[in-house]
């Protein structure tokens, strides 16, 4: 009877169904993605800061239960608070307070990017040339969410280190290339011209939504030359090698090739800078002679406290690791995925200055 007639409250059933409705506007926007966006992008925003919500306010209550296990045993909160019977307001303010900082944040964070800067000797010559100044950018994640605007403010960034090269590894758009072409940020890429290019590699997103040989035209159409499991040399003087993403095996039906069928017939003695999405198996990289890869893909876990999560996964999740004579630089990308905040750390344009030739004293 008790029962009945606490299901029988109409605030019940309003609160299950704002829940209920919460919990699927995420996927449900993705579904409707392609179909009706006008639709689908509302849901997309609203259940992506939800997902983000309900993570930090799941952590807080875990971190107030755990602490009231431990005082069941060894009491350590005074009487006044657990007697006090304002104590569950002021915690449930607390929470939503504390949660809605860490969410305003975070989406301003995941807005302002920033610059990371690397400085890196090459022990090889690359002929005349003694230093190359390379930007990458990954994880931009173009599309309904990360939108021309922010592409615009990436160019501008770009344009402002003023590289010889630029180098994109990998989930540039995000799995449906609709929204680049109606967006025209074709045209905003067209704002870049380094003189040795814009090279890309293929990440799992432009696998994911089965688009990616549109995509392959669309960064083509915008100036960006796409290496699947391709090499370039470059003037003579150094190679960019572009791997297919591991991914492409559920997506396309078929594997990509391996780093040393890609490089069958790259020379060893001018400097090799590759480009795979995910920084995995990076033994690869270094028993083939590269001397330089830039990879993304993590996100260094983008909320945290995800962020050790890959730090387990990867050998290294972000930043430059010296393995052998190889280099790795691993970014943790310029857009977002899901939620649409960064909290634990931040976007980033990366800066790679390379010194050939020498190796300059640490």
């Amino acid at each position: 009877m008790a029962l009945r007639n606490y299901l029988s409250r109409p605030w019940l059933w309003l609160y299950g169904f704002l829940f209920f409705s919460l919990a699927i506007a995420y996927p449900l926007g993705r579904l409707l993605e392609t179909t009706v966006p006008s639709i689908a992008i509302p849901l997309i925003v609203i259940g992506g800061y939800w997902l983000a919500i309900i993570l930090y306010m799941g952590m807080m209550l875990l971190l107030i239960e755990i602490l009231r296990l431990i005082h069941r045993f060894k009491p350590f909160i005074p009487v006044s608070w657990t007697e006090n019977r304002k104590t569950p307001l002021f915690l449930t303010i607390t929470v939503v307070a504390l949660t809605a900082l860490i969410i305003l944040y975070g989406s301003w964070n995941a807005h302002n990017p920033r610059i990371t800067s690397y400085e890196i000797p090459i022990a090889k010559s690359a002929g005349p040339l003694e230093e190359l100044k390379i930007v990458v950018v990954s994880d931009l994640h173009l599309g309904n969410i990360v939108k021309n605007d922010r592409l615009l403010k990436m160019v501008n960034m770009v344009k402002e280190l003023d590289p010889d090269l630029i180098l994109l590894p990998g989930d540039i758009i995000d799995e449906d290339p609709g929204p680049f072409a109606e967006q025209d940020m074709k045209a905003t890429f067209g704002k870049l011209n380094p003189p040795y290019g814009i090279f890309a590699a293929l990440g799992n997103h432009e696998y994911i939504g089965g688009h990616w040989e549109d995509i392959i035209v669309h960064l083509e159409e915008a100036g960006v030359t796409v290496l699947q499991d391709e090499y370039k040399k470059v003037d003579d003087r150094f190679y960019i090698v572009g791997r297919d993403d591991r991914s492409r095996h559920h997506f396309a039906g078929s594997a990509r090739k391996s780093l040393a069928e890609v490089m069958t017939d790259v020379e060893q003695g001018l400097p090799i800078l590759l480009m795979d999405h995910q920084p995995l198996d990076l033994e690869e990289a270094v028993e083939q002679g590269v001397d330089l890869q830039v990879s993304g893909h993590t996100h260094r876990g983008q909320l945290f406290p995800f962020n050790f999560v890959t730090h387990f996964m990867f050998e290294t999740d972000w930043g430059h690791l010296k393995k052998g004579d190889s280099n790795f630089v691993v970014s943790t990308g310029y857009g977002t995925w899901g939620p649409p905040i960064r909290t634990g750390n931040w976007p980033e344009v990366v800066e790679i200055t390379l010194y050939f030739g020498k190796v300059r004293e640490e």
